[in-house]
C-alpha cells in the first residue's frame, strides 16, 4: 500500500524496540522441543510464551487478506503471517489476524501490538530510517495505478486532466498521484477517504472519476466487479514492493522472517511442494533440498528454531507459487514481475546454506 507521509512515530519506534529488547525470556517450556530456553529474540520468545503470532493485515484486500464465507483470513499476505508462524511455531495455524488501517498500521508495529505486519506495505527510505521498522521480504512487486469506469472512455492517465480522483487519506498515493499530474502538466482534484471499502464504494457510486490504488487491489478490485466494466489504465506511476515489516531492534527475529520467505520462493525453484514435502524429505538425495527440508546441516538452529522449520512452512503452506495461485491466481492478477527470476521476474532465494 502506498507510504504515509507522516514520521511522527519515530520515538515510540525507538522505545518499542527497547521494550523488546529487555522482555522477560521465556522457560524452557515455553520453546518449542529441542531448542535452548532462549532463541536470542525477544519477539520469538514472547510469540513461543503466547503460542500465537499476531500478525497486522489489511483484512479488506482481496487476494491479500480478506476473510472468506467461513470468517478465515485469505490472501498471500494472510499465508505469508502463516508461514511465519509454521517457521516459528510448527503450526501455521497459531496466528491472530490483526485488521488495521493505513494510519495505525505503523504505531501499531512499534508499539508491540503486531509482531509481524503484513499489509500491501511498501519498503522506503524513511519507514527505514525513521520509523524504526524494517522490510524483512519483498511478497509481491506492485505499482501504483489509476481504474476508471469503461463508459468514460479514457485509456491512459493521460486523459485524466481535470478529474476527481479518489485517494487514500494519509498515504503517498497523494503524493504520488499529484506529483504524476505536475509532472504531465495535468489538473486533478483529490477525494480522500479513510479506508479502502470506502474508497471503492464511493468510486462505485460515481464520487470520483478514477481511484489510485496499487495496481494489484485495482486489479482485485475489478475482478469482484465483472458487471461493472472497470478498466485498469496502463501506466505505473510508481514502483512499490510490498511485504513483510517488523520493528528494528531485534535482528534474530528479523532473520527468522526474512528467510520464512526465502523458502516460499527456494521450494518453488526447487520444486517442492505441500504434497511432495513429506516424501522429497524422506527420498531426496539433493543436498539443497536436504538443508532446505531439515535433513542436512542446521539452518534452523542458526535461526533459534527447529530444523524442521522450513518443511513445516512447505508442508503446511505450500511454496510461493501454490500461494499465488490459490489467492491472486483467481482473480486474474498475471505474475508478471513476481515470476522466479529463472522466468523473467523478480523472485528468487539467496543460498540455503
Amino acid at each position: 500500500m502506498a507510504r504515509p507521509r507522516h514520521l511522527l512515530f519515530t520515538l515510540c519506534g525507538v522505545a518499542a524496540a527497547l521494550v523488546s529488547l529487555l522482555a522477560p525470556t521465556p522457560s524452557p517450556a515455553q520453546t518449542q522441543e529441542g531448542n535452548a530456553a532462549s532463541s536470542r529474540s525477544a519477539i520469538l520468545d514472547a510469540v513461543r510464551a503466547r503460542r500465537l503470532l499476531l500478525c497486522g493485515v489489511s483484512g479488506e484486500s482481496p487476494g491479500f487478506s480478506l476473510p472468506d464465507s467461513r470468517g478465515e483470513m485469505r490472501g498471500l499476505d494472510a499465508d505469508t503471517c502463516r508461514a511465519v508462524a509454521a517457521a516459528a511455531l510448527g503450526d501455521a495455524k497459531l496466528v491472530r489476524f490483526v485488521p488495521l488501517s493505513p494510519q495505525a498500521r505503523f504505531t501499531a508495529l512499534q508499539s508491540g501490538e503486531v509482531d509481524l505486519l503484513v499489509r500491501n506495505t511498501s519498503w522506503t527510505l524513511t519507514r527505514e530510517a525513521s520509523l524504526g521498522l524494517s522490510m524483512a521480504w519483498v511478497n509481491f512487486h506492485d505499482g501504483t495505478a489509476f481504474v476508471v469506469r469503461g463508459d468514460a472512455g479514457v485509456t491512459s492517465a493521460k486523459g485524466l486532466d481535470g478529474a476527481t480522483v479518489c485517494l487514500l487519506q494519509g498515504t503517498t498515493t497523494e503524493l504520488d498521484v499529484a506529483a504524476y499530474f505536475r509532472a504531465n502538466g495535468l489538473n486533478f482534484t483529490p477525494v480522500l477517504f479513510g479506508g479502502v471499502a470506502e474508497t471503492g464504494a464511493a468510486f462505485l457510486a460515481g464520487r470520483c472519476d478514477a481511484w489510485a490504488n496499487d495496481a494489484s487491489y485495482l486489479g482485485a478490485f475489478r475482478a469482484t466487479q465483472p458487471d461493472k466494466g472497470l478498466v485498469i489504465l496502463p501506466e505505473r506511476i510508481s514502483s512499490e514492493p510490498v511485504g513483510a515489516m517488523v520493528r528494528k531492534g531485534d535482528d534474530r527475529w528479523f532473520d527468522l522472517v526474512r528467510w520464512t520467505g526465502a523458502v516460499l520462493v527456494a521450494a518453488e525453484e526447487a520444486g517442492v511442494t505441500s504434497a511432495n514435502a513429506a516424501e522429497q524429505r524422506r527420498t531426496t538425495t539433493d543436498p539443497s533440498v536436504q538443508r532446505l527440508l531439515g535433513t542436512q546441516g542446521e539452518l534452523g538452529t542458526a535461526l533459534g528454531v527447529d530444523n524442521a522449520w522450513a518443511f513445516n512452512v512447505i508442508s503446511q503452506v505450500g511454496n510461493y507459487g501454490e500461494v499465488w495461485e490459490r489467492n491472486l491466481a483467481p482473480l486474474g492478477i498475471e505474475r508478471g514481475a513476481n515470476r522466479l527470476a529463472s522466468q523473467g521476474g523478480l523472485m528468487y532465494a539467496p543460498p540455503m546454506r
